[in-house]
C-alpha cells in the first residue's frame, strides 16, 4: 500500500515537472508567451548623440524575450538606448542626459529582473 502511495506521489510529481516545461516551451524561459508587447525602438541609434553610458548586471535575464522586456523598460525613458545581452547578463545603457544608475536599476526591477 504505501509502494502504491509512493508511485501516485512520483506520477503527479513528473506530471506537474512536465506540464512546466511545455509551458516554458511554448513561451520562453522567463514566461512570456501571450502578451506580446510592441517592442520599443529608439529612432536616434547614433551612439555620438549619447554621450553617457553604463553596463549593468542582470539577474535573471535568459532568452530573447527577457532581453526585450528589459530594453522596453529602458527605451520608454526619454533620451535613453538600451541593449540587453542574455549571454553574458548585462545591459549597456546610453543616455544623452544622465540619469541615476538608481533609476535605471529601478527600471530593470520594475520589469521582473534584479541588478
Amino acid at each position: 500500500m504505501s509502494t502504491a502511495i509512493i508511485i501516485l506521489i512520483l506520477l503527479v510529481i513528473c506530471f506537474c515537472a512536465v506540464k512546466s516545461y511545455m509551458k516554458k516551451l511554448a513561451s520562453g524561459c522567463c514566461g512570456a508567451g501571450g502578451d506580446e508587447a510592441k517592442k520599443i525602438t529608439v529612432s536616434d541609434t547614433d551612439e555620438s548623440h549619447y554621450p553617457y553610458k553604463l553596463t549593468i548586471n542582470v539577474k535573471g535575464m535568459k532568452c530573447k524575450k527577457c532581453e526585450e522586456h528589459i530594453e522596453n523598460k529602458l527605451n520608454a525613458e526619454d533620451g535613453v538606448w538600451a541593449k540587453a545581452d542574455a549571454k553574458s547578463g548585462t545591459v549597456i545603457v546610453r543616455m544623452k542626459k544622465e540619469v541615476p544608475d538608481i533609476r535605471l536599476k529601478q527600471l530593470i526591477m520594475a520589469a521582473g529582473y534584479e541588478t
